[in-house]
């Protein structure tokens, strides 16, 4: 056994920007509490995702370089790595990434998303490049909703090269009429949650999936074992930590380094 305990941040979406600093930092302090080694947090936490009606006010350099290094410094107090959705303004552009900051509150980098969907195009623009991170024994990638749901290369790419985590921080809410699921995987509700067990499973892996909390979310935050199947998952929309001890040596990327393509 080689445990190591994980949290995803299964929070509600903020209603300031000056909120999302704060809930992220209590999250981050919480999950230290509890013993988890490492934090996710859903896409563009800080300083919320910019979907139909939420309202976010336009891309401001300074609030997040403020919010990255209070969040930065509560990771180093707390002694825990963060993955925290964000956004960053690159020449020009908005691109929504993940910040990752290591347990002592440096900088370790950034994953901008790459793959972005239709709707995001007036909005974000896409990345470049992809990457893994270490720590400790722990070794992880992360992709970024619309990525991890219908891009299976995205997750692939970190398994092969020694991943054995990769991080899903996606953005999901409830549309009108749209099925409301109770339980994970339900056959009646939309392709994600299945798309998620096999991102796993086709590359031996584990799959952590990590959403807002919101009434009626048709996804919710859940972690995958690397057979594919279900380890946990987040009442939906209930705000809280979801927190897993994985097994890092069932870890193997066995299936996502026998792909020759």
């Amino acid at each position: 056994m080689n445990d190591f305990r994980i949290a995803l941040a299964n929070c509600r979406f903020p209603a300031t920007p000056e909120e999302s600093i704060r809930l992220a930092v209590q999250a981050v302090e919480q999950a230290a509490t509890k013993g988890a080694r490492i934090i996710c947090f859903p896409e563009c936490y800080v300083p919320g995702y910019r979907g139909i009606g939420k309202g976010v006010p336009p891309p401001d350099a300074g609030l997040l370089d403020r919010a990255w290094s209070e969040i930065a410094r509560a990771a180093a107090k707390a002694a825990i790595t963060v993955v925290l959705g964000t956004e960053r303004l690159i020449d020009g552009g908005l691109a929504a990434t993940a910040l990752v900051i290591n347990q002592d509150g440096s900088i370790a980098g950034f994953q901008d998303k790459v793959q972005i969907d239709p709707s995001e195009e007036g909005t974000y623009t896409p990345g470049s490049g992809r990457r893994v991170i270490q720590i400790g024994p722990l070794t992880f990638g992360i992709s970024i909703c619309h990525e991890g749901f219908r891009y299976p290369e995205t997750v692939r790419w970190a398994a092969r090269r020694g991943a054995q985590i990769v991080f899903h921080p996606h953005f999901h809410e409830a549309e009108p009429g749209s099925y409301r699921p109770t339980t994970f995987g339900d056959p009646a509700n939309s392709f994600h949650e299945n798309a998620a067990l096999c991102r796993a499973a086709e590359n031996t892996c584990y799959f952590a999936s990590v959403n807002y909390a919101s009434s009626g979310s048709p996804t919710t935050s859940a972690i995958i074992n690397p057979d594919g199947t279900l380890l946990c998952y987040q009442p939906y929309g209930d705000e809280g930590l979801l927190i897993a001890d994985l097994d890092l040596s069932t870890a193997t990327g066995l299936l996502a380094k026998r792909c020759k393509y």
